[in-house]
């Protein structure tokens, strides 16, 4: 693991040697173009799940302090029209050691309206997973988003831009991925193809994604393994009052299991499944920077093994929350989520587990 981190530092002290005006694309964005910047975040937070106890009276889930994220890069730019961005992930929740998150190099002839961007990054695909973790409403992503928008994080080729003047009007992201997840080279000739359109009329914003590819190599058959996805989105914000929805669906010629995360990384199957959900929440800006949050989402499987908060399940589950963020400044956050799960019934039989959650997290980002 010291050899991971020094690797990593080694990195982020090289990059920042270079000269930088601009930023490209990216979770994090730069506050200044006078030279390479440090940017990231970390999220300390605490987890009380309401799994009930195992024959032994053990905890069936105990409940940790544990960090999220804890997110270290580098953003800058090279004359001319040519920037770049590296992040690494230094938490060890999700892999117990520190890795590459994003690395890549963008060309921008046209400025914001045509972009050319090479390396890995987050797939163009969903608008929850395309909000970056520091912004998200909520503590955790949807679960349609953490099993549907899978792999999360992608090395290929991306075109993308936008139109306006004082806001973007009109964006859109194009992209020739992997499609084998975070650090892993392609294992089929083949490759996903992703894309993402977004139209902000007045104060609305309306979008829409598409991704599809083949995983893995064929059968003797013939036969190949493949994801499609699709996925529509609404926005609103004015008055301090910001609402957000998105469905997606697709189909999985295939079992594709489950990934999520921000590492994204997914396994295959035989199976067929057509899955689907949706998640749709509401929030209000006060005066003294509190907000409450309320939000719904639903995820029907298909009867497709996943996992919500580390348990594998079948079933299609409600997840209501109910948050609280207070904002001390404009880099630093409290939020506090309660997750009620109610889950669907199989075979006429309601399935009703043990395993609401409170979460609470501190943000603090530069």
């Amino acid at each position: 693991m010291k050899n991971n981190i020094q690797f990593l530092l080694s990195i982020l002290f090289v990059i920042s040697l270079f000269p930088s005006t601009v930023f490209s694309q990216g979770c994090v964005e730069a506050t200044s173009d006078e030279g390479p910047q440090l940017v990231g975040y970390i999220q300390p937070s605490f987890d009380y799940y309401f799994f009930g106890e195992d024959n032994n009276g053990n905890a069936i889930k105990p409940s940790t302090f544990y960090f999220r994220r804890a997110r270290v890069g580098i953003v800058g730019s090279i004359p001319y029209d040519i920037s770049y961005y590296i992040m690494a992930e230094f938490s060890p929740a999700a892999t117990g050691a520190p890795y590459l998150l994003d690395a890549f190099v963008t060309y921008a002839p046209l400025g914001k309206y045509v972009k050319f961007s090479i390396g890995q990054f987050k797939s163009p695909f969903s608008l929850e997973l395309n909000t970056p973790c520091y912004a998200l409403h909520t503590i955790r992503r949807s679960t349609v988003v953490n099993e549907m928008a899978t792999p999360f994080r992608e090395l290929g080729f991306m075109i993308l831009g936008s139109v306006g003047k004082e806001r973007d009007v009109f964006s859109y992201k194009v992209a020739i991925l992997n499609g084998t997840g975070i650090n892993n080279l392609d294992d089929n000739k083949s490759k996903d193809i992703a894309a993402r359109l977004q139209v902000a009329p007045w104060k609305f914003k309306i979008g829409g994604s598409f991704r599809t590819g083949l995983i893995g190599t064929k059968a003797s058959n013939g036969d190949q393994k493949s994801r499609t996805r699709y996925a529509a989105d609404l926005g609103f914000e004015g008055w301090n009052f910001r609402f957000q929805g998105e469905y997606i669906f697709g189909t999985d010629v295939g079992k594709v299991e489950s990934g999520g995360g921000c590492g994204g990384k997914a396994t295959t199957a035989l199976d067929e499944f057509n899955k689907g959900g949706y998640w749709f929440q509401a929030m209000y800006m006060t005066s003294i920077g509190l907000e409450p949050v309320v939000k719904y989402e639903y995820y029907n499987p298909d009867n497709g093994a996943y996992k919500f908060l580390g348990q594998t399940q079948t079933y299609s589950q409600s997840t209501f929350t109910i948050g609280l963020n207070y904002f001390l400044n404009d880099w630093t956050r409290i939020q506090v989520n309660y997750l009620y799960n109610a889950e669907g019934k199989t075979n006429g039989d309601i399935n009703e587990y043990k395993n609401d959650a409170l979460m609470i997290q501190v943000q603090a980002k530069f």
